[in-house]
C-alpha cells in the first residue's frame, strides 16, 4: 500500500512540474570514436544497463523553470549503468525547483578512456543548442554523477572546453582519482587498463586538474564509503579551495556507498535540503 501511495505521489508531482520526457540521441550522425562494443544493450531486473551503444539523453523539462538545467550521469564502475537511484529517480524532485533535469546514458569505455567524456561534451553541447526550446539559461547549466558517474562529472568539469565548460557541478560519493591507493579499482581498471602509464593515470586524477577556472561544486559522501574511499571526494575539494573555487562539502557518518535517490538513506533529508539551498543561491 505504501509503494501504490508513493507512486501515486511521484506520478502526480512529475505531472504537476514536469512535461512529458523526450529522448535524443547523442550522436544522430555517428559518434566521432567508437567503443567497439557490439550488439544490443543488456538490462538487468534493476534497470542496470550495460553495452551501452547508442547513448542518449532523456530530457525532463521543467513547467515554469528558472533557467537551471542538470545533466545527470549515473555510475556503474564504468562497466554499467545504474539508470534508476542514480537517474531517472530524481527528475520529480529537480523539476520542483524548476531545474529541467537531463539523464545521460553513456558509453563505457571498454579499452578506450575518450569515449564518455567525448559523450559528455556532447550532451552539454546539445543542451544549450536547445535552451531556448527548453527554457534554458546557456550560462545555468551543470553536470551531476555519482560514483564512477561522479569521475565523469568532475572530468567534464576539469577537462572542458570553451564551449563545453558547465556551470556548476554536484558530486555524490564520487570517484575522483585514478591513484591506485585510494580509487575504486574497477573504474580505473575500465577506464585506463590494468597498467595504464604515469601520464594517462595522472590526467584521470581530477583532483590535480583543478584550476581556477573548474566550476564551483556541491560534494556529498559518506564517511563509512567502503567502495570509494571519502579521500576521492575530500581531496577534490581541497583542491577546489586552494584553487579559490567555491566549494560545499557535506559528509555524513553513516550511509556506504551507491545511495543515490534511495529513501532507505538516512541522510537523505540532509543532503537534498542542503542540495536545494545551494541550488537556489548560485
Amino acid at each position: 500500500m505504501k509503494k501504490l501511495l508513493l507512486t501515486v505521489m511521484l506520478t502526480a508531482t512529475t505531472a504537476l512540474f514536469a512535461q512529458k520526457p523526450i529522448e535524443l540521441p547523442l550522436w544522430p550522425n555517428g559518434a566521432p570514436n567508437s567503443n567497439e562494443l557490439k550488439g544490443t544493450e543488456q538490462e538487468n531486473e534493476k534497470n542496470r544497463i550495460s553495452n551501452v551503444v547508442s547513448p542518449t539523453i532523456t530530457v525532463y523539462q521543467a513547467k515554469n523553470g528558472n533557467g537551471k538545467a542538470i545533466i545527470m550521469c549515473p555510475g556503474g564502475g564504468y562497466s554499467r549503468l545504474a539508470m534508476d537511484h542514480e537517474g531517472h529517480d530524481m527528475a520529480p524532485w529537480f523539476n520542483a525547483q524548476g531545474i529541467t533535469y537531463i539523464v545521460l546514458k553513456y558509453r563505457m569505455p571498454n579499452g578506450h578512456n575518450e569515449v564518455p567524456i567525448s559523450d559528455a561534451k556532447q550532451a552539454i553541447t546539445i543542451v544549450r543548442q536547445h535552451a531556448s526550446e527548453w527554457g534554458i539559461d546557456t550560462h545555468k547549466v551543470g553536470i551531476m554523477g555519482a560514483s564512477a558517474g561522479g569521475h565523469l562529472a568532475s572530468t567534464l568539469a576539469t577537462h572542458f572546453t570553451a564551449e563545453t565548460r558547465p556551470d556548476f557541478q554536484i558530486l555524490l560519493y564520487p570517484v575522483i582519482t585514478m591513484d591506485k591507493t585510494y580509487t575504486h579499482g574497477g573504474s580505473r581498471e575500465n577506464l585506463i587498463g590494468k597498467n595504464p602509464s604515469k601520464e594517462l593515470e595522472t590526467l584521470y586524477s581530477n583532483e590535480l586538474q583543478v584550476t581556477p577556472e573548474t566550476p564551483k561544486a556541491f560534494i556529498a559522501l559518506s564517511n563509512d564509503d567502503g567502495a570509494v574511499p571519502p579521500q576521492n571526494g575530500v581531496n577534490y575539494y581541497l583542491a577546489l579551495l586552494k584553487n579559490k573555487v567555491s566549494a560545499s562539502m557535506h559528509i555524513y557518518p553513516i550511509g556506504g556507498h551507491g545511495w543515490g535517490f534511495r529513501d532507505n538513506f538516512k541522510y537523505k533529508r540532509q543532503w537534498t535540503e542542503e542540495l536545494e539551498k545551494w541550488l537556489r543561491e548560485l
